[in-house]
């Protein structure tokens, strides 16, 4: 059975990947993570008891860090510590961060991604290959819709996206953010030419798509040899 540590665990994520787990006989629950000072600790998520001591990652398997960027750096020195295999999914990262995460991976195995839903990351492998099939005739742009309560903008799914397209094709792509109610997620790539246009569009019905991905890449990065990994690492098994 896989011990599973779990950062953010208070929060919507959190709180839904801690369900899952615990309902997936591969999974034991050991660590439910919430920030120093959290109203949460000590209480019970799901009959998993809230910690705010990051020295718990030493019981661990594997960890889950659905968290925010400077929560996730603070994280990572105690992965580095005591060398566990992390899933990454927090988003809005600075490129410093982003460079501190890679070099982490030079001493544990890291899944970073983006975005944990498993349509989303086909969408990715398809994304560059019709840009580059169409050719230059058609214009290509992307719009993402979030949550008013979702932080960075745009999506780090979207930047993801956009750099697929532009290195298949050498263009900047535009794209455009709407933050707004209480969309989950949608994403929708527009390739325009003259008399017809193509769109692509992923919507996320459940948050439940992003907490089932990130358990597979659980599952699949625990006995993995340090190096950088995505989603796409993980769908080839």
């Amino acid at each position: 059975m896989i011990k599973l540590g779990v950062l953010g665990a208070g929060g919507r994520m959190g709180r839904r990947i801690i369900e899952l787990a615990l309902n997936d006989k591969e999974f034991d629950v050991t660590l439910a993570l919430e920030n120093k000072g959290s109203t949460l600790s000590g209480k019970n998520i799901d009959k998993v008891k809230v910690s705010t001591n990051p020295d718990g990652i030493f019981l661990v398997d594997v960890v889950i860090d659905f968290t925010l960027p400077e929560a996730s750096m603070d994280n990572l020195k105690y992965m580095l510590q005591y060398k566990k295999p992390l899933v990454l999914a927090t988003t809005g990262f600075k490129d410093e961060e982003v460079n501190k995460i890679k070099e982490a991976t030079n001493t544990i195995p890291i899944v970073f991604a983006p975005n944990m839903s498993i349509g989303v990351n086909l969408l990715f492998d398809l994304a560059g290959d019709i840009a580059k099939r169409l050719g230059p005739a058609y214009d290509i742009e992307i719009v993402e819709a979030h949550h008013k309560a979702k932080k960075d903008a745009p999506s780090g799914t979207a930047k993801r996206l956009g750099q697929v397209i532009a290195n298949a094709t050498g263009r900047n792509i535009t794209i455009h953010a709407i933050r707004a109610g209480d969309i989950i997620g949608d994403h929708t790539i527009f390739y325009v030419g003259n008399g017809e246009r193509i769109e692509i569009k992923h919507q996320a019905h459940s948050r439940d798509v992003f907490a089932i991905g990130a358990l597979r890449a659980a599952k699949w990065i625990v006995n993995k040899p340090a190096g950088l990994y995505s989603m796409q690492d993980v769908l080839k098994g």
